[in-house]
């Protein structure tokens, strides 16, 4: 017998305003079936109980995918041996380079006044920094944008073909950049993935594709975090100045904010048993989305949910996941939120938001287009 859909993912009412879609599911049909997501969860207790049960929850991909789309105990192998490149000292040593992009961005988007700030700052910024973490050149930011923009339009059609397309692209940028380090060696990350070795055998090209096709990924979210943080903070004055004269509250805004308007709609698992949730059935192979979005404005699970309080004190946040799979390079997005921050807000008196905002879709919650005025 066919499941009936109790949802659309793709409608209009639910793409116009995602949050607000969103939360309504969570409070009228937290378990709910659609064909194109599978069975979706927005209830925090559910997602909490699916991130830390990964024996029923398997995040094993068809495609390789390292190390999100894998399960124990590979899963903590590769994990392990990546786990070093995110390091409190490694961030330390690309927190100076990654802050001259962001003062390099910002200057003529100052100068001008009014600026868009996803084209001129957030993909830029992200992107450039990852290029300088990998030891790339960041002209090769604009390669990467276009794929991260493809892929996720790719994932939104459902359009195979163009995946594939995407996934060769990307293949062969990231091929050319390793053949290019193995001829001259630069002492980066990449040298360092070109001798990461997993139980006694060297990381192959295919594995480090995968790994730095989800590392690329991840940027566009970190893009889409940015312009979240920075529409929040124009449309709150009164937190953009607390910010500005303190901004040690830095960290803590960038977490809070994400938590009430999350970049990342959901990440998906796979039943590896039949199992029963707030009374619906959900048989053994079925995929399920973990919904970040309504899980992390759960009034069961955050006093005040939709509001934003900075002195929060609460480990049940999922910007980031929770469990094995949290995310390897949050180290990595938190320094580039901090210090687009910093700079956004260290070098102006004020920002708001000029002309219309127009947010993005599944599968993301960024902002597609928002236009900044400064002074």
């Amino acid at each position: 017998m066919t499941q009936r859909d109790d949802w659309d993912p793709r409608a209009a009412s639910v793409l116009v305003d995602q949050r607000r879609a969103y939360d309504e599911m969570r409070e009228t049909c937290p378990v709910a079936y659609s064909e194109f997501m599978g069975w979706s969860l927005f209830r925090h207790a559910d997602v909490m109980g699916a991130v830390h049960d990964p024996a029923t929850y398997s995040s094993a991909s068809r495609h390789l995918a390292i190390p999100s789309g894998m399960d124990p105990p590979a899963h903590g192998r590769f994990r392990a041996a990546l786990t070093s490149h995110f390091s409190d000292d490694a961030m330390a040593a690309l927190e100076p380079r990654s802050r001259e992009i962001a003062i390099d961005l910002l200057a003529p988007m100052l100068a001008a006044g009014d600026a868009e700030l996803m084209e001129s700052f957030a993909t830029p910024f992200t992107l450039r920094t990852l290029c300088a973490f990998l030891g790339w050149s960041e002209q090769q930011w604009e390669c990467l944008g276009g794929w991260t923009h493809g892929n996720q339009q790719a994932a939104f059609n459902r359009d195979p073909a163009a995946g594939r397309a995407l996934a060769g692209l990307l293949s062969e940028h990231v091929s050319a950049n390793l053949d290019q380090h193995r001829a001259a060696g630069h002492d980066d990350v990449t040298d360092a993935l070109l001798e990461t070795s997993v139980d006694g055998d060297r990381l192959d090209d295919e594995q480090i594709i995968s790994i730095l096709r989800n590392w690329v990924a991840g940027e566009g979210t970190v893009a889409g975090g940015i312009s979240l943080l920075a529409l929040h903070l124009a449309e709150h004055p009164d937190l953009q100045d607390r910010l500005r004269n303190d901004p040690s509250m830095i960290p803590a805004a960038v977490e809070e904010i994400l938590r009430v308007d999350d970049p990342l709609v959901a990440n998906r698992r796979t039943t590896t048993r039949e199992v029963e949730i707030g009374g619906r059935r959900i048989p053994a192979g079925a995929s399920v989305s973990l919904m970040w979005i309504a899980a992390n404005r759960d009034p069961d699970a955050f006093d005040h949910a939709q509001e934003v309080r900075i002195n929060r004190q609460s480990d049940d946040g999922l910007v980031w996941g929770h469990g094995i799979h949290v995310c390897l390079g949050a180290p990595l997005a938190r320094l580039e939120m901090r210090i687009a921050l910093e700079e956004l807000l260290g070098r102006t008196r004020s920002f708001s938001v000029s002309g219309e905002v127009r947010r993005s879709v599944y599968p993301s919650d960024g902002l597609a287009s928002f236009r900044l005025r400064l002074s």
